[in-house]
């Protein structure tokens, strides 16, 4: 599992972040995102393809680049998406974004991970954000 790094490709036009072809799942501990990881690669998945994102990651890397994270993006659902991982961010919870441009990918790591705690996932689609959990 990579560090999170904000990369140009993981942002819309208007700087909000949207990292198409990816899974951003949230746990409520970083112990809990590690092991989903591991469970992951333990079934095939490149630890290449995985990317961990601490709360401080997610605030400033993510909240920062949408803006003051008082005053997130309000059009669309990514705005909505991006003020629920900020909710769970300051809450203490840990991201991992998977890289899994398919829907049998998703549904596989989903099907993976279905006793993890997940607190909250999301799956970036060219212009739609699907609802993982909610």
């Amino acid at each position: 599992m990579k560090p999170f790094h904000l990369e140009s490709s993981m942002k819309t036009m208007g700087g909000v972040f949207y990292p198409t072809g990816y899974m951003v799942l949230m746990f409520p501990s970083e112990q809990a995102a590690r092991e989903a990881c591991m469970l992951l690669g333990d079934n095939g998945f490149d630890d290449d393809d995985m990317i961990h994102i601490g709360p401080e990651d997610f605030r400033r890397e993510i909240l920062d680049a949408a803006g003051d994270d008082e005053i997130l993006p309000s059009a669309g659902s990514e705005g909505d998406t991006v003020r629920r991982f900020a909710e769970l961010s300051r809450q203490g919870h840990h991201g991992v974004m998977i890289h899994a441009p398919s829907a049998d990918e998703s549904h596989r790591i989903m099907d993976l991970l279905k006793d993890a705690p997940i607190s909250y996932g999301q799956k970036y689609r060219h212009l739609v954000i699907e609802d993982l959990v909610t």
